[in-house]
C-alpha cells in the first residue's frame, strides 16, 4: 500500500472517529443546554474556523448571484432540518439508535440520485437495502415487535436522513464551481442566521438564566472544532485519494464506533438484538457500496459530508 493512499484511509479514520463523537457529546451538551443552544453555538464556532482556514489559504470564494438560492436552500436541508431532526431526536433515542439511523444516509442517496438526476441504481444498493432496513428494525424494535426505541425520535432522525439527501443532491449541482471550504464556510454562516431568530424566541431565555456548565460547553466546542471542522478537512483529504465511493464507505463504521463509545461513556444498553441489528446494517451499507470502477478507478457520485 502507497503511503498517500495509507494517509487517506487514517484521515477517513479520523473523519468517521469524530463525527462517532458527536453523538456522544450531543449527549453531554444536553446536560445543561438545549438542542438549539447547541447547534447554534456549534455552527457559529465552525463558520469561524473554517472562513479563517479559507481566508487563510485564499479559497474563499464569491458566490454567483444566481446561485444564491441553491446555498440558501442547501443550508435550510443541512444545517438546519438535519440538526433540528438529529439533535431532537437524541432526547428520544440512544445514541447508538440515532447514529444507525443516521448512517443510512449514504445508502438512499443513490435512490435519490436515480430520482433526480437520472443516475443508474446498482442491483447490490437494492439488496444493501433490504439489509439495512431489517437491520435497523432490530434495533429500533424490540422481541415482540414493539419500538424499543422512541417512535417520536425514530421520525426525528429520519428527518434527518431525508435533510442530508436534499442536502446531497444540491451539493451535487453546486461543487462544479465551488471548493470544499467555501461551500461549508457559506452554509455554516445561512445556518446561524436561520437558528438565531428559533434560539433568541425559544432558548434565549433559558441560555441566560442556565449557570455556565464546563462539561457540556466544552462538549459544544469539542463539536464545533472536531465534528463539524476537522472532521471535514479530513474526510475531504481522503476523498481526493481514495475518490467518493470508497470514502463514503467508511461513514459505514460509524454506528459501531457510537455503538462502543456510548457503550463505555454514556452507559448506554447494549443488548444482543441491537448488536446483531448493527451489524447487519453495517453488512447492509457495505453491499450498497460495491460498484464498478471507472476507468481511472474512480467512481462519480455525490459528496456527502457528516455531523
Amino acid at each position: 500500500m502507497k503511503n498517500k493512499d495509507l494517509l487517506a484511509i487514517l484521515s477517513a479514520l479520523a473523519a468517521v472517529f469524530f463525527w462517532s463523537f458527536s453523538f456522544v457529546w450531543f449527549k453531554i451538551a444536553f446536560l445543561a443546554y438545549k438542542p438549539i443552544t447547541v447547534v447554534l453555538f456549534r455552527l457559529a464556532i465552525s463558520a469561524i474556523l473554517i472562513i479563517i482556514m479559507a481566508l487563510s489559504v485564499r479559497q474563499l470564494q464569491k458566490i454567483k448571484k444566481e446561485d444564491y438560492k441553491w446555498f440558501f436552500f442547501m443550508a435550510f436541508f443541512e444545517p438546519f432540518l438535519y440538526f433540528l431532526g438529529e439533535s431532537y431526536g437524541l432526547q428520544y433515542v440512544s445514541s447508538t439508535v440515532a447514529a444507525v439511523i443516521v448512517a443510512t444516509i449514504p445508502l438512499f442517496t443513490p435512490i435519490a440520485t436515480w430520482i433526480f438526476y437520472k443516475e443508474k441504481v446498482k442491483l447490490m444498493t437494492v439488496i444493501g437495502i433490504m439489509f439495512s432496513f431489517f437491520g435497523v428494525g432490530l434495533v429500533v424494535m424490540n422481541g415482540q415487535f414493539g419500538f424499543e426505541a422512541s417512535p417520536l425520535g425514530v421520525a426525528l432522525e429520519s428527518m434527518a436522513v431525508i435533510a442530508a439527501i436534499g442536502f446531497a443532491l444540491i451539493l451535487k449541482k453546486l461543487t462544479s464551481d465551488y471548493n470544499t471550504l467555501t461551500i461549508i464556510a457559506y452554509q455554516n454562516i445561512i445556518g446561524v442566521l436561520l437558528f438565531l431568530p428559533i434560539w433568541l424566541s425559544i432558548d434565549f431565555q433559558d441560555f441566560m438564566q442556565t449557570p455556565f456548565h464546563p462539561q457540556a460547553f466544552r462538549a459544544i466546542i469539542l463539536l464545533a472544532v472536531f465534528s463539524s471542522t476537522l472532521a471535514f478537512v479530513f474526510f475531504t483529504k481522503s476523498l481526493r485519494v481514495l475518490g467518493v465511493t470508497r470514502a463514503n464507505t467508511f461513514i459505514n463504521l460509524i454506528p459501531v464506533f457510537v455503538a462502543v463509545m456510548a457503550y463505555f461513556i454514556l452507559k448506554d444498553e447494549l443488548s444482543l438484538q441491537q448488536i446483531i441489528g448493527i451489524i447487519v446494517v453495517v453488512t447492509g451499507l457495505f453491499l450498497s457500496q460495491i460498484k464498478k470502477r471507472g476507468i481511472n478507478g474512480r467512481k462519480k457520485g455525490v459528496e456527502i459530508h457528516r455531523k
